[in-house]
């Protein structure tokens, strides 16, 4: 339900018994992230076909209202890998304007989602689809990164994965041995650097606060510029980087192309919802914490709107920044607000430096992200879940390859469905019970030869939950036309293992029912729960049958069944 009332950033709470030495551990830990995100927002601006400010600005301007305004705690917003390939895609395209555009719906589908307090609902998305387009996103990732770690002359790389394989091909020749030694030694520093940097602590503590990344691209990007290495830079490729935010800016609005526009939309809302929620969940664990999911879908969503006339790309929440912020100490969403103002520092003061970054230096760190992406474990372990999990995850896997996101997702939602409801139907059972003694005496009865009591009646219990999926079954309690089978007067159906019923199991009650009647039975109905019995009340098929033949007991149930059964006997007789 739509309620402002509920709009409260975490950073309210925060500010609620504040003190200075919350603040010291704010300023440690946002000054860590801060300095880890600079690379990676560059890094993700150029492989998503955007210039590096677009990335700096998203992680500034993106990283602080997320902050300001978002449900959790210690969350770090900004530029994230998981929309790199959407990115690139709508840019190619559609072009960079209708990706404002697009980024700035999809923002105000995210805050409408918060506003309605639909934030649980992403939970239902089922975990085989999310670890499916993460790790079919770290593939394409990494793939995107080939050209610049090769130093490959290819002048503008094809978004969907057949054309960029057969481009690597083409141009192969062109490959740069420069540009893969320093992506190679890129992913060594960085691999290499934690069990460094934790024999070097023994001496002096603080370095093992500083994270690989930092490290491989400051010293890959110092020898590359001594020794002068002729290899494509930030600089040579975008000229020097601006050292402030620019002024807002309205873009053209085509509106033809607007149109094309809700596909890409709607994949920007629900990655930056799913992205963000993981994200806090895995904050709500580091830091001892519990997230609101509206509040930060509307985080997300004021952020995403904002973004874009700027000139940045679509945010959320980043697992890697937020897990390295909780773990650097941080306590309240103050760090996230300072990680982007250490950005917009560095932004300020050292934009000269950072255009002499190699960009197959920016490769290997893309590639290591990639890796670390890619849910290896996972699939190594995919052998020991049922056919139906691996289905969805490798179909989600392989369609966000190989067609894009957008497919991938639909197609993996479909699958799920369609699994989740054979599963179901087939734990809901029909099962024949057994009739009690009393129905084998029938000497005071005026039975006739062709008659027999005990076969006139039979009584079945349901157990699990009769819905559209599952309706067959009760169609073939009573079949008029088959000659081998006897035609009960009487049909029990005992309920008090029946968990739901939708319209559709009302619907083939009824059948049922019209078809007994024909032939001269009766269905009787028992043992109800509350929702089964609500809709058959409400539905009107309780009124159709007769009150009288919906009981509260098994035992109630076969005395009216005797009852009807002795009455079709009487007249069977006089017939």
């Amino acid at each position: 339900m739509m309620n402002l009332a509920h709009f409260r950033p975490k950073i309210v709470n925060a500010a609620k018994g504040y003190n200075s030495q919350t603040f010291v551990r704010d300023l440690s830990s946002g000054i860590t992230v801060g300095v880890i995100a600079l690379p990676l927002a560059i890094a993700f601006a150029i492989a998503s076909g955007l210039k590096p400010e677009a990335g700096l600005i998203s992680a500034v301007i993106g990283g602080f209202l997320i902050s300001v305004f978002g449900g959790s705690k210690v969350q770090i917003g900004g530029p994230a890998g998981a929309f790199v390939v959407i990115v690139y895609a709508i840019v190619e395209r559609y072009g960079v304007p209708n990706l404002i555009l697009s980024t700035f719906f999809a923002g105000v589908l995210l805050f409408t989602m918060g506003l309605f307090r639909v934030g649980n609902l992403i939970r239902f998305i089922p975990v085989a689809i999310i670890i499916g387009f993460t790790s079919g996103i770290a593939v394409l990732i990494g793939l995107s990164q080939i050209k610049d770690a090769f130093g490959l002359q290819i002048e503008k790389l094809p978004a969907d994965f057949f054309s960029q394989i057969h481009a690597f091909y083409q141009y192969a020749n062109t490959a740069n041995l420069y540009a893969l030694m320093i992506a190679l030694s890129t992913l060594v520093l960085i691999i290499v650097w934690p069990k460094v940097s934790s024999l070097i602590a023994r001496a002096w503590h603080p370095i093992s606060f500083v994270p690989g990344i930092i490290v491989a691209l400051l010293s890959i990007t110092i020898l590359v510029y001594i020794l002068d290495i002729p290899v494509e830079t930030i600089g040579s490729r975008f000229g020097e980087l601006p050292n402030q935010i620019p002024s807002p800016k309205m873009p053209a609005l085509n509106w033809e192309t607007a149109k094309q526009l809700f596909a890409p939309t709607l994949t920007i809302a629900i990655l930056g919802a799913i992205e963000s929620l993981l994200c806090a969940r895995v904050a709500d664990n580091l830091s001892d914490d519990k997230h609101d999911p509206n509040q930060e879908l509307m985080g997300q969503g004021i952020a995403n709107m904002v973004v874009p006339f700027f000139g940045g790309l679509p945010v959320t929440g980043t697992i890697a920044r937020t897990a390295t912020n909780a773990k650097a100490g941080a306590k309240t969403p103050v760090s996230g607000v300072i990680h982007a103002v250490v950005i917009l520092l560095i932004m300020i003061i050292a934009a000269p430096f950072a255009s002499h970054i190699p960009m197959p230096c920016l490769a290997g760190i893309l590639i290591y992200i990639a890796w670390n992406m890619f849910d290896r474990t996972e699939f190594k372990r995919l052998k020991q879940f049922h056919i139906t999990y691996q289905l969805i995850l490798l179909g989600t896997f392989f369609l966000t390859i190989i067609f894009d996101l957008t497919v991938a997702v639909q197609v993996g939602l479909v699958l799920a469905c369609i699994f989740f409801i054979y599963r179901i139907s087939s734990l809901t059972r029909i099962e024949k019970l057994e009739l009690p003694e009393s129905f084998t005496h029938e000497d005071d009865l005026p039975l006739n030869d062709s008659f027999d009591l005990k076969n006139s009646v039979e009584a079945y219990g349901i157990y699990g939950s009769l819905f559209f999926g599952a309706v067959d079954k009760v169609e073939d309690l009573f079949n008029p036309q088959d000659p081998n089978r006897l035609k009960p007067k009487v049909i029990i159906l005992e309920m008090h293992q029946l968990i739901n019923i939708d319209t559709s199991g009302i619907d083939a009650l009824k059948a049922l029912s019209k078809s007994l009647n024909k032939h001269g039975g009766q269905l009787l109905v028992c043992c109800a729960n509350s929702q089964p019995s609500s809709l058959m009340v409400r539905s009107g098929f309780i009124d159709e049958i007769g009150p009288e033949n919906s009981l509260e007991t098994l035992e109630t149930a076969f005395e009216r069944a005797k009852k009807l059964s002795a009455e079709a006997c009487k007249v069977n007789v006089g017939s």
